[in-house]
């Protein structure tokens, strides 16, 4: 935990203490017919989507990973294993509702997500504002406090010959004993 001194006119030195914490979490999935396409929480036309034991949101689980990772409890493999019967075809959006529960357990809350999404296709970005309003909505935040990108690997490697996709994410959360308040 870090702290700073604020120094307010000829009154005493406060002492306030920040409790911020960063994660970053990354996810694969591979694309095949047949699939359903759900990023961000939000299904997206396509020809083909992501294959996994769950609705294998990519984003989501990105995420989801960053969360556990700033608070050190493991990854989403730990919390929701891919060989446990009742994550199978599992909302991504349950998910990341658990994990942040956890967070919440903990006493922290998000500041802030930034997060890339790397496929040639289908074009995500007209859809980013439904998928930061629908994680806004389960984390409690503005969905201005969640930043969506896309990129290409200019046709290079298994992305680039549209076999898959990958995302990343970084969260940055903060202790509510750091802002002064009761967890």
């Amino acid at each position: 935990m870090s702290c700073r001194l604020r120094l307010q006119g000829p009154g005493p030195i406060q002492l306030y203490f920040m409790g911020y914490r960063i994660g970053f979490g990354v996810d694969f999935h591979q694309l095949a017919e047949g699939r359903e396409f759900w990023l961000g929480g939000v299904l997206i036309p396509a020809s083909r989507g992501a294959v996994g034991h769950s609705d294998a949101d990519v984003l989501i689980h990105a995420i989801c990973d960053a969360l556990l990772g700033a608070l050190n409890l493991g990854d989403i493999g730990l919390h929701f294993p891919n060989t446990d019967p009742a994550y199978k075809d599992i909302d991504s959006k349950i998910l990341l509702e658990k994990t942040y529960a956890l967070v919440r357990s903990r006493g922290y809350r998000i500041v802030n997500i930034d997060s890339t999404v790397c496929l040639e296709a289908p074009k995500i970005m007209k859809y980013a504002p439904l998928m930061r309003a629908a994680m806004a909505a389960i984390l409690r935040i503005a969905a201005d406090d969640i930043s969506i990108k896309a990129t290409t690997t200019e046709q290079l490697g298994f992305i680039g010959r549209g076999e898959g996709l990958t995302a990343y994410a970084t969260v940055l959360v903060e202790s509510a004993a750091g802002r002064g308040e009761a967890p």
